[in-house]
């Protein structure tokens, strides 16, 4: 599936975390759904309460004094990163990191859907991790009771909900290809 187009330009998401899920992601949109006129955003939700953070909390510690966040979101060197290598593979794409905090009581899925509507995208694309006991089991809605219900599944519930084009994507080997999921295509093999 092959998003490109030259018409007006677009508004392009890419959920960005350091992850090799996130990394594909952002290789098939740059490959495969972004042109010249398009702006790419990278967006990053930081959980403060997740045990990565807390690890890059103590390690950016400085002697003798209190820690310091780059913007108050922890340690994002992964997103300059990510954002050289678009302006690498595109110079001509506008490419802009967004970053939110994750808000007690709302979900990692919640807030990227409604941010993707406030920032008035187009194409949202995620990686995406399809464990056995994730194809089994499915997910659950965000925001229902965590007792005896199913771990969310934050690309499939963005893939259902989403009220622009989104899509999962799993990169399969350094050369192998993509499987694509959306919301009209699941399981679309389309190869690099």
């Amino acid at each position: 599936m092959d998003f490109r187009h030259n018409a007006s330009p677009r508004r392009i998401m890419v959920v960005a975390d350091p992850t090799q899920e996130s990394a594909g992601a952002l290789q098939y949109a740059l490959s495969k759904t972004v042109s010249e006129n398009d702006e790419l955003i990278l967006f990053h939700v930081e959980n403060p309460n997740s045990w990565r953070y807390t690890i890059t909390m103590f390690l950016k510690r400085p002697r003798g004094g209190s820690a310091t966040v780059e913007g108050g979101l922890g340690n994002t060197e992964f997103l300059e990163e990510m954002k050289n290598a678009c302006k690498h593979a595109k110079p001509k794409v506008r490419v802009r990191v967004e970053k939110v905090a994750l808000m007690e009581g709302k979900d990692k899925a919640s807030i990227i859907l409604d941010q993707s509507k406030v920032l008035g995208v187009d194409v949202l694309v995620i990686g995406q991790r399809r464990s056995l006991s994730t194809v089994i089991l499915g997910y659950r809605r965000p925001g229902g009771s965590t007792r005896g219900t199913k771990p969310i599944d934050t690309a499939e519930y963005l893939i259902d909900k989403s009220s622009c084009t989104c899509v999962g994507v799993q990169k399969k080997g350094q050369n192998g290809g993509y499987l694509l999921n959306t919301k009209t295509h699941k399981n679309f093999w389309l190869l690099a």
